[in-house]
């Protein structure tokens, strides 16, 4: 499947589940979370009326409560950061913010319009997405699934990925770090937020310079144990 968000409307017709989305069981794909009366707002688009949330093992759909050929389905490798956001500047409702990886590149979302306008718009176009439940309680249950999940898809690997995994020697680490924390040699990305204060980038772009840092610690610890001892050496 593609990047982005898609439609949704493979419904199971019959039995218990009938009503819910029809999932890739025989690929393992199974269903974690069923959230009801949640809105979703794509992009800068008004809030849709709402539906019920499924979170699966590969994905979230959501499917609406009034119309039952409408839903929307976005892959967990399509999302690029979730978080809860609770700051009413930001959105008038607590919900779950996603941004979202798409195949468009930085396309223009959708201005606010018409209900009519926007049954047309381009899902490929959005990048945002915001989950609004209607009881604000359920919003770290939420948040903790979509976490799990991510975990459960990581980003694919390429070739370039595992070339720029590295091995370093103790001597090498300093001159690793300190080039790290120049102008010239700094590309660690950062991911800021400040509206919303609970997130989750789905990725571990900083676990590299973490453990350069932690094992460069470790050696000035160790470098210092020597120096007190042979000080004290000398003393005697």
């Amino acid at each position: 499947m593609g990047l982005g968000l898609r439609h949704f409307t493979n419904r199971i017709q019959e039995g218990e589940c009938a009503g819910q989305p029809l999932l890739d069981t025989e690929n393992g794909e199974a269903l974690l979370r069923v959230q009801p009366a949640v809105a979703i707002v794509l992009g800068n688009l008004p809030p849709e009326s709402p539906g019920t949330l499924f979170i699966s093992s590969k994905q979230v759909v959501w499917l609406s409560g009034v119309d039952e050929g409408k839903g929307y389905a976005l892959d967990f490798l399509s999302i690029s950061l979730h978080a809860v956001s609770s700051d009413p500047e930001a959105y008038h409702s607590p919900c779950i913010y996603t941004q979202i990886e798409t195949e468009g590149g930085e396309d223009e979302e959708p201005e606010d319009s018409d209900s009519e306008a926007s049954e047309n718009f381009n899902l490929s176009k959005i990048t945002e997405m915001r989950l609004v439940p209607s009881d604000p309680s359920q919003l770290d249950i939420l948040f903790n699934v979509f976490c799990e999940c991510a975990e459960l898809n990581p980003e694919p690997r390429n070739e370039q990925d595992d070339e720029s995994e590295w091995i370093f020697g103790p001597d090498q680490m300093v001159d690793v770090v300190m080039d790290a924390e120049t102008e010239e040699g700094s590309d660690w990305p950062v991911y800021e937020n400040p509206a919303n204060p609970i997130g989750h980038a789905n990725g571990d772009h900083d676990l590299v310079r973490n453990v350069l840092e932690l094992q460069i610690d470790d050696q000035r610890f160790e470098d210092a144990e020597e120096a007190e001892h042979g000080a004290h050496d000398a003393c005697q």
